[in-house]
């Protein structure tokens, strides 16, 4: 049901060059070491989650995929930087589904930093 969003956002170049490679600062929202460690930190880095989905529902039959919409956050001490990653990450996962909407922008009052925010779609079979 959960496309593989890590494998997407870990082939791209451009997001390992601001996301890092060991390990990769792309977590979802209940693994991110910020609730552990220093935020600042660790930026820039991005949380997604879960928002919504549905199954491809049919009268005759069993779902053969799901539509599942994936919220990302995307931190950094600058808003460009917060910016930066949130393009890095849009173009990592259009190849395999749709952004449906940008989330706006604000700044963290806890620890300062910037976050910019979208919700990108994907459609995923379920195999046999």
């Amino acid at each position: 049901m959960i496309p593989t969003i890590f494998t997407y956002a870990a082939q791209s170049v451009t997001v390992t060059t601001l996301l890092g490679t060991n390990p990769t600062r792309f977590w979802s929202f209940n693994q991110a070491p910020h609730a552990k460690d220093d935020a600042i930190a660790a930026a820039p880095y991005s949380v997604w989650q879960l928002v919504y989905g549905s199954p491809a529902n049919y009268i005759g039959g069993l779902p053969d995929s799901d539509n599942t919409g994936i919220q990302v956050d995307c931190y950094a001490t600058t808003a460009t930087g917060a910016r930066s990653v949130l393009i890095a990450l849009r173009d990592a996962f259009e190849p395999h589904g749709y952004v449906t909407a940008y989330n706006g922008e604000d700044r963290d009052t806890a620890t300062g930093l910037y976050r910019a925010g979208f919700t990108v779609e994907f459609w995923t079979d379920r195999g046999s």
